[in-house]
């Protein structure tokens, strides 16, 4: 059975880099300062909003409280994976 990659946890990083948890395992790094832009990201350049950052259970993904949100297969595709202390 093949299923959607989901995030499962999310960590503020400082900025606006976040470590991302995903449900197959892969831990990695995204900046998304440059992604923000557009009618519903645009608000969250203000730090406040984006540290609002969590993760929906249902979709996994990443959700704000203004209703935005990111794929998680795109978020997954561009993390720097990182490496995991034991």
């Amino acid at each position: 059975d093949w299923e959607m990659v989901k995030v499962t946890r999310v960590e503020r990083l400082g900025e606006y880099r976040l470590r991302l948890t995903f449900s197959d395992a892969v831990v990695g790094d995204i900046d998304l300062a440059d992604e923000l832009w557009g009618e519903m990201f645009e608000p969250l350049r203000d730090t406040v909003q984006f540290n609002r950052v969590s993760v929906d259970p249902e979709l996994g993904t990443l959700v704000w409280p203004n209703g935005a949100d990111l794929d998680p297969e795109g978020l997954h595709d561009a993390v720097r994976p990182v490496q995991r202390a034991s």
